[in-house]
């Protein structure tokens, strides 16, 4: 299943910053694993904040929610999913 998510972080600001500049380097090599498996598949920056738009594919729902929670910034996330689906028939070939 494919699924749009949008992710938004944000710190406050007492946040220890070598507990973030850890928690930064998690992600990353989180994110990259998950990439490696083929379930991250595309991820785009959004210019002038810390924010993402991501799709993902995965078998269901309940394995998005466990990548997502699992992510070392959860805590500071907010997130909204869209699942997507083909159109049929495909754009293209309508017309």
């Amino acid at each position: 299943m494919l699924f749009y998510v949008s992710i938004k972080v944000t710190i406050p600001p007492e946040t220890d910053p070598g507990t973030l500049e850890a928690l930064k380097k998690e992600e990353v090599a989180h994110a990259a694993e998950l990439e490696a498996q083929g379930k991250w598949l595309h991820v785009w920056r959004v210019v002038g904040k810390w924010a993402n738009v991501s799709i993902f594919d995965v078998s269901d729902t309940t394995e998005l929610h466990a990548i997502l929670t699992g992510l070392p910034l959860y805590p500071f996330m907010d997130i909204e999913v869209t699942a997507l689906c083909e159109m049929h028939p495909p754009a293209a070939k309508a017309v």
